[in-house]
């Protein structure tokens, strides 16, 4: 990958494992793809950025830290294996997830004046839309309590309602947002 200068989207591409991640490996691997919120663990070996998502998406309980940055990953890589990704994502019954973070990842390159990556992120927004799943999810925080699902459903903002997910995150919320 440096040899060439291929950057971390020509890495391998696993779906073996995907429970393996947790919060602290979730961190590292952004980290090593160059999220500044991890910059302290600078200096960790790069995976390839559809690998990561998938493996946050599927994972029933995620860092909020962790989930603020898939928006940011999305963004400074979009031009990810999408085909691969999606593919994954719908196998598993986590295109909702998914379909969300890209979502906020449009809204973030909308923003920030990024035109590349905010028209591939409509694009894929729109293919995922097409596949969206009618059941309640959450943003991978299986363990919501029953009072808190109550909350979130009042609270959500319209695009985690559009994508059937009891979360409250908003794009205009996240660190990297305005920069």
């Amino acid at each position: 990958m440096n040899l060439y200068g291929l950057g971390p989207v020509a890495l391998p591409l696993s779906a073996d494992q995907l429970g393996d991640w947790n919060s602290s490996s979730f961190a590292a691997g952004l980290a090593g793809l160059g999220y500044p919120g991890f910059r302290q663990l600078a200096g960790t070996p790069a995976y390839n950025p559809a690998t990561i998502l998938l493996a946050a998406i599927t994972s029933s309980s995620v860092e909020v830290r962790v989930l603020e940055a898939l928006p940011w990953l999305a963004v400074a890589y979009h031009n990810l294996d999408w085909e691969w990704l999606i593919r994954e994502a719908k196998v598993r019954d986590v295109q909702n997830r998914l379909g969300f973070v890209v979502t906020l990842a449009r809204q973030v390159a909308e923003k920030r004046g990024n035109g590349a990556a905010t028209g591939r992120l409509h694009e894929i927004e729109e293919i995922l839309d097409r596949a969206r799943l009618v059941r309640e999810d959450t943003l991978c925080q299986d363990s919501l309590s029953d009072a808190e699902r109550r909350w979130l459903r009042q609270v959500r903002p319209a695009e985690a309602n559009h994508w059937n997910l009891l979360t409250d995150l908003k794009a205009q919320l996240l660190p990297y947002a305005a920069a």
